[in-house]
């Protein structure tokens, strides 16, 4: 876990290193995307006794710049799906599952610094996530099993980097992220390997248009 979080910190830091060798930020300047990616989640050292990679996990977020067009917010939803083996017997049922599947489901309420190099577009962030972990359970009813979801509330936080380029209406982009939630499950610490490619677009025209309907001021659209 340790390692991990050094060397995205590492690489964030050598990011920032790079700021001589960038242009102005043209492409986010006073604007509000939307992302969409998909992906796979890996689970770190002992989270892998109860947990595996399964197919598929994703994301979806908004990208808002701030003032100054080096920084901006990043708040996400994170769907992070796994292969899950329990460890530790439940007294509330009478079986244990061996081949289920558990979920999370977090907002991650980020910050980043991100450079432009043209087209292309590096960033690094960081920030709290909060949401529910599901763990499924089984009760073994005569020659019926009745499955449920255990959830419960969570605290994470999550770092990483991304990139991303320029298209023509949109950008292609991935990220790398690594994601670390305090409650326990299985008795074993929670931590993740996310990565994630998608779609971002431009949504500050409409965005401009609900905010103009409710009365808020909101970014100016650059028709240069």
């Amino acid at each position: 876990m340790k390692r991990i979080f050094v060397l995205l910190a590492i690489l964030a830091f050598l990011q920032d290193l790079s700021s001589a060798q960038t242009a102005t930020d043209t492409l986010h300047y006073r604007k509000i995307y939307y992302m969409g990616g998909t992906g796979l989640s890996f689970p770190i050292g002992r989270t892998s006794k109860a947990l595996k990679t399964n197919l598929f996990s994703g994301s979806a977020g908004l990208d808002i710049a701030l003032k100054n067009r080096s920084y901006f917010l990043m708040p996400t939803l994170y769907m992070l799906n796994f292969g899950y083996k329990q460890q530790i017997k439940d007294p509330a049922y009478n079986s244990m599952v061996y081949n289920g599947k558990a979920s999370f489901y977090l907002l991650s309420l980020a910050a980043g610094k991100r450079k432009q190099f043209k087209r292309l577009n590096t960033y690094s962030y960081v920030g709290p996530a909060f949401g529910l972990q599901t763990e499924p359970r089984a009760d073994v009813v005569g020659d019926m099993v009745k499955m449920k979801n255990k959830k419960s509330w969570t605290l994470a936080g999550k770092i990483g980097l991304g990139a991303d380029y320029k298209f023509p209406g949109f950008f292609i982009g991935g990220e790398l992220g690594y994601l670390y939630s305090v409650r326990k499950i299985e008795g074993n610490p929670v931590q993740f390997l996310t990565i994630m490619i998608g779609l971002k677009s431009d949504i500050t025209g409409l965005s401009k248009k609900v905010t103009d309907v409710i009365g808020v001021e909101t970014y100016e659209i650059d028709k240069h």
